[in-house]
């Protein structure tokens, strides 16, 4: 029997931070910590980034959730907006956070409409039902609130590779490559 040199793969335990780039620090600050009441957690102030040594002054800002995840942002100092991807549909990127109850989910509606923000839902996506808005940079917000039972997730997970493997060839049909 070949053994293999790849390493086994080590646990992924959960997420730590997601970061994005933002306009202006205090304005996204205002949003996440104000309205949407996840506290500013931590704040990194450099002149060059670590991993390159690229000269680049940046604040680098981290809002802590309930379950010790982060969402982070970069303010470059230029009170300029990430950019758009030119070949991605502006629904298909964005952030989804958890939300533990529908009533919660209502009262996060109001919340932001009561803000001036605009929001759309409650859509009903069959195993969880969401709401959508803008963040002050453009990034598109989901909400969601969990609706199946940890059985009906787990037979979700069951029937989802072959769904998948279904999908990749159909795919492959419609731009004729093999899979």
């Amino acid at each position: 029997m070949a053994t293999s040199t790849t390493p086994a793969a080590v646990p992924i335990n959960g997420l730590h931070h997601f970061a994005y780039r933002c306009r202006d620090a205090e304005e996204t600050r205002h949003f996440y910590e104000d309205i949407l009441g996840l506290p500013l957690f931590h704040y990194i102030r450099a002149d060059h980034v670590p991993s390159t040594g690229e000269y680049c002054p940046y604040v680098h800002i981290f809002f802590r959730m309930t379950d010790g995840s982060c969402l982070a942002f970069f303010d470059l100092g230029d009170n300029v907006v990430a950019d758009a991807s030119a070949n991605t549909p502006q629904w298909v990127n964005h952030i989804a956070l958890r939300i533990d109850t529908m009533a919660q989910l209502e009262a996060m509606k109001a919340r932001l409409q009561a803000h001036g923000i605009d929001v759309l839902g409650v859509i009903d996506h069959r195993v969880f039902k969401s709401i959508y808005c803008f963040d002050p940079n453009g990034i598109r917000l989901e909400l969601c609130c969990q609706l199946a039972t940890p059985e009906q997730m787990a037979a979700e997970q069951k029937s989802a590779r072959a769904r998948l493997d279904a999908w990749t060839l159909e795919k492959s049909h419609k731009l004729k490559i093999t899979p």
